[in-house]
């Protein structure tokens, strides 16, 4: 082996030593990282539109960039979530002061259902009431209880929030700022061909792109909706179950329905028909309309991923990641598909015989 040779095994085995540990002190704070990158290339049009009308002043430009990033998506969720952990500890005292009583719904429920379907649930193994109304209220105990958790634990780790918002912050300013730098550096980095990097880079932005603002605007769309008629119907505690709508909107093929549904089956045979009848044709026509227009033409369409790619890669990326795989899952699969596109196209094509 030459010394040539070796002095360039020696470079990539400390690059590989060194990023490494990158990664692993960067782990702490991987969410502040990863959302500073992703807010960053979702605000990116908008701090170069800046740029243009600043005359190139690009710390002003990335100011204001930063500023309406900080109005549009973090101030909301931190509003949102502060009174989402506040209702769940209103709920979990309710329950626990006897005033919620969740297993009176249930046995309602089951008392109105007709006897056919009472006759069916006995034989599935789920017709005993005590078991079926134990389970039902401790799963609602729990819940509540969690939320009720996490308003004690934001309180105290408050300092660690803040830290993590204060790491996203600073770091999305310079993100906005030196975006376009950065990207050069890792492109030139790469060693692949510049048709190959431009595409991966394509790919990645517009999946990011149309994963964030697609899956996100038909979840807001879809909570809101399903907490506005929930509201409407003097359903208790419409914010929590706007929230949970929203949260399963984020999934293909499963979405808000999984709420309203059992909520208008439960009216419609309580004998509160024109709630059930207004709730199933406001979540068919509007909320499920919302669903079928808005995520094939902005996460579908964009990404070029078939439904069940995007259904499977976002169960998997919530199931490996948290909340956070709703992004990471979708881009994993894009760029599989992508890399793989990519590796087939350049391959000499072997012609089979006839």
């Amino acid at each position: 082996m030459n010394e040539t040779a070796l002095q360039k095994k020696t470079l990539v085995g400390l690059l590989v030593l060194v990023t490494l540990a990158f990664i692993w002190i960067l782990l702490p704070y991987y969410g502040a990282v990863f959302w500073a990158v992703i807010l960053g290339i979702l605000f990116a049009p908008m701090q170069r539109r800046l740029l243009l009308r600043l005359g190139q002043r690009r710390n002003l430009a990335a100011g204001l960039s930063l500023l309406a990033c900080l109005l549009i998506a973090v101030l909301p969720v931190i509003v949102v979530s502060g009174l989402l952990v506040q209702e769940g500890s209103l709920i979990y005292k309710r329950i626990e002061s006897g005033e919620l009583d969740v297993a009176g719904y249930v046995e309602r429920f089951k008392d109105v259902l007709p006897a056919v379907l009472q006759h069916g649930l006995e034989r599935m193994g789920i017709g005993d009431l005590e078991g079926l109304r134990d389970k039902v209220t401790k799963g609602a105990v729990e819940g509540s209880q969690f939320l009720a958790s996490q308003a004690y634990s934001f309180g105290q780790s408050t300092f660690e929030l803040l830290v993590s918002l204060g790491v996203m912050l600073y770091l999305l300013f310079f993100f906005l700022r030196d975006g376009a730098e950065l990207v050069r550096r890792i492109r030139q980095a790469v060693p692949l061909a510049e048709q190959q990097k431009r595409r991966l880079q394509l790919k990645f932005n517009r999946v990011v792109r149309a994963t964030v603002k697609g899956n996100l605007l038909v979840a807001i769309a879809q909570g809101a909706l399903g907490g506005l008629i929930f509201w409407v119907l003097d359903v208790p505690s419409a914010l929590l179950w706007a929230v949970l709508m929203a949260f399963l909107s984020l999934l293909p093929a499963v979405g808000a329905g999984i709420v309203w549904g059992p909520v208008a089956v439960y009216f419609l045979f309580s004998g509160a028909v024109w709630q059930g009848v207004v709730l199933t044709a406001f979540g068919v026509c509007v909320i499920g309309l919302v669903d079928n227009l808005l995520r094939p033409l902005l996460v579908g369409k964009d990404t070029r991923l078939p439904d069940y790619l995007i259904l499977v890669s976002t169960l998997g990326g919530l199931a490996v990641f948290g909340l956070n795989g709703f992004v990471i899952g979708p881009l994993i699969a894009a760029l599989f598909v992508s890399s793989w596109g990519i590796f087939t196209s350049t391959r000499p094509q072997v012609q089979l015989p006839p």
